[in-house]
């Protein structure tokens, strides 16, 4: 019998997959639970009254629910076109253009992610008020609700989508570049044909994480949005002062899969593009230096 690598059965691997059973148990009961209970058919969500797909209907029926969820997918659809294109040029400059404002802006990037929600929450709301214009009523062109909910969830997802950039640009090699250079094509083209095409997918993660991250944004969410543009997070926040209806759990379950596919939908990005989980979270812990 080997000596030097311990067997299946002995007493650490046996406590070390109980305690990974364990953690599983601890992190994903809760969200179990909601789903199951989402095919409640009792009228309330704590008493389980046999299996319904009732709760779905009801929910899909609901215009206030419904429309929660609609406010909710186009925030984050918005938040997340913003933080890629701003995100993605600043993520380039900084790694292309090294330096001590570089340095200077991965700090403040840092800061960004660093703060706690409610203190730009707060600051934000005060901002929106002072500010007016698109953020106010006056808007005549786009609802000014969606509009401080692009804007505030773009923030902390701006952050992210820079760090992911960095960290890729900063793995590329520059010779394409350079070779497009001497050969005198143009900054913009350059750009479009060489410098985007390589840096695309870590874009397309940016895009989708800041995406799932604006889903379940509810503290920025609760301070910065009005009446008529309130999303699915506000609205669970309000409704659960009161009686919790199962088509609470079926519209979050439905949430929850938007969630799990934005995040599939990353992992096959980075698949598809070189990359894997651990550049994600090299990407998340500051990236390359």
């Amino acid at each position: 019998m080997s000596r030097g690598r311990p067997t299946p059965t002995d007493g650490v691997s046996i406590g070390l997959w109980t305690w990974g059973i364990i953690v599983f148990i601890f992190l994903f009961a809760p969200i179990i639970t909601i789903v199951v209970y989402s095919f409640n058919a009792g009228r309330t969500l704590v008493v389980w009254d046999g299996f319904s797909l009732d709760p779905y209907v009801r929910a899909m029926a609901d215009p206030t629910m419904a429309s929660s969820v609609l406010t909710s997918i186009k925030a984050a659809l918005g938040s997340a076109a913003f933080a890629a294109v701003i995100g993605t040029l600043a993520g380039i400059a900084a790694a292309r253009r090294p330096g001590k404002w570089a340095a200077v802006f991965l700090v403040v990037v840092t800061l960004v992610l660093i703060t706690p929600e409610i203190v730009d929450a707060i600051a934000l709301l005060i901002w929106f008020v002072r500010m007016g214009g698109p953020f106010g009523p006056d808007n005549q062109f786009v609802d000014y609700g969606l509009m401080r909910l692009w804007f505030g969830h773009a923030i902390f997802s701006t952050a992210v989508v820079v760090l992911i950039v960095r960290a890729r640009v900063s793995g590329m090699d520059e010779s394409l570049e350079e070779a497009a250079a001497d050969l005198y094509a143009p900054p913009w083209r350059r750009f479009r044909q060489i410098t985007l095409p390589l840096v695309f997918p870590a874009v397309m993660v940016g895009f989708l994480l800041s995406f799932s991250l604006s889903l379940d944004n509810t503290i920025i969410s609760s301070f910065v949005s009005v009446a008529g543009s309130t999303p699915w997070p506000v609205y669970v926040f309000s409704a659960v002062r009161g009686t919790l209806r199962p088509e609470l759990a079926s519209m979050s379950t439905v949430m929850l899969l938007l969630t799990v596919l934005s995040l599939a939908a990353v992992g096959f990005v980075l698949r598809r593009g070189g990359g894997s989980s651990s550049e994600l979270t090299q990407a998340l812990a500051g990236g390359k230096q």
